[in-house]
């Protein structure tokens, strides 16, 4: 499964690429298709590539639904195990 996530813009760098943040792990991606990235930006990344711009509050909303997946994922495999 393929899966686009929001990140947040840390830095920007040479060559229209960026240094992103997603939950603490820090990862260099391409701006070539979005254009006005800046810094404190929320992009959507796909396998090292930025989609689009993403406002803080969806980003943040998109996250937190993502981090409740990933825990009820966890509380089933601890009850199966």
């Amino acid at each position: 499964m393929c899966l686009a996530v929001p990140a947040l813009v840390t830095a920007l760098l040479p060559d229209d690429r960026a240094t992103v943040s997603l939950g603490g792990v820090t990862s260099t991606c391409s701006l070539e298709l979005v254009e006005g990235v800046t810094v404190g930006d929320y992009v959507i990344v796909h396998v090292g590539y930025a989609l689009s711009r993403l406002d803080a509050e969806e980003a943040e909303r998109t996250l937190a639904l993502l981090a409740e997946v990933a825990q009820v994922e966890t509380e089933a495999a601890e009850a199966t195990a």
